[in-house]
């Protein structure tokens, strides 16, 4: 394994690789085979988290979600290597036992149902996938604490979560003396900034609460694979694709280019290091379906970005 420099996790006592791998290609887009290899090229790169959800991935014919958290689990037993990764898992969009979202009995269930796929007795970090207005915010996290109490769960996440809704749940925690979420999955990347910079991001970093990002690479543009509208087509993703080149998109790539050219770093490798600077972000979260791909991800764990630098891409996207 080689060892990268690790970040604390908000205030908790889990220490992770400024990289956090995503699982939801696992039995989707990245067969047996393709997830293994990914698994172990991020751990022998010095990966330390596994981010999946009990959803992924329902959304494919045929599929009624677990699929990764299955995956992960048999790769966890396979390669023996558990206590060497921490698994982060997630409830509210899969509906099933005990109801749907955050119902105090469907949090049960689904943890429980997490674990087995998982082959696991714990999960390190477990989030609420979505808010859900409809059960009240201490009735969820008094779900959660029954978790923690019995050794299922260990962290707290929201992902998300708006900037009132986290702070509401923060302030119900520290007054019904209840677990507290400690870390916020938000999406956030040089091109969608809007749902977590501002309030959001300012709440975190008073109060302390680690930040692992989901879309960093706002799935693959930011890999400079859309250029142009002929490029479109080269993905079902195409009409996402051209809505972020007719807005700040194009700027933003060339700023990339330029420090591309710089560094030497991959256009990927330059989104990821520049979340990894931002205020209150512990790790941003990148999915991968070969070990090549994977490889180049790790590096930007050590690809280092000057304030000039970090500047002019800030500033692309505003």
């Amino acid at each position: 394994m080689t060892d990268q420099p690790t970040r604390r996790l908000g205030a908790t006592d889990l220490h992770i690789a400024p990289l956090v791998l995503g699982g939801n290609v696992f039995g989707w887009t990245a067969n047996r085979a393709a997830s293994f290899a990914v698994l172990d090229a991020f751990v022998a790169g010095g990966g330390t988290m596994i981010d999946t959800a009990d959803v992924y991935s329902a959304w494919v014919d045929g599929h009624q979600g677990g699929e990764s958290e299955t995956m992960i689990g048999e790769w966890l037993r396979v390669s023996g290597k558990r206590d060497d990764v921490l698994i982060a898992t997630k409830v509210g969009m899969l509906p099933g036992e005990g109801g749907e979202k955050l119902a105090p009995a469907r949090i049960a269930a689904a943890c429980d149902a997490s674990l087995q796929r998982l082959g696991t007795d714990r999960i390190d970090l477990y989030f609420a996938h979505q808010d859900d207005d409809a059960v009240p915010q201490d009735a969820v996290l008094e779900a959660f604490g029954r978790l923690i109490d019995a050794g299922k769960v260990r962290v707290l996440g929201a992902s998300n979560f708006g900037a009132m809704r986290l702070k509401s749940a923060l302030d119900t925690a520290a007054a019904h003396d209840l677990p507290r979420y400690h870390v916020l999955q938000p999406e956030y990347n040089l091109v969608s900034r809007h749902k977590f910079e501002g309030q959001l991001q300012d709440l975190c970093v008073v109060e302390n609460i680690g930040v692992v990002p989901y879309y960093g690479l706002a799935s693959g543009f930011l890999t400079g694979k859309y250029r142009t509208k002929d490029d479109l087509g080269k993905s079902v993703r195409g009409g996402r694709m051209g809505e972020l080149l007719e807005g700040r998109g194009a700027t933003v790539l060339a700023a990339m280019d330029a420090v591309a050219s710089e560094t030497g770093g991959s256009l990927a490798q330059i989104a990821l290091a520049w979340l990894m600077a931002q205020p209150g972000v512990t790790a941003p979260i990148a999915s991968a379906t070969s070990s090549a791909q994977m490889d180049e991800l790790m590096a930007a764990m050590t690809l280092s970005l000057d304030e000039d630098q970090l500047a002019r891409l800030t500033n692309a996207g505003a």
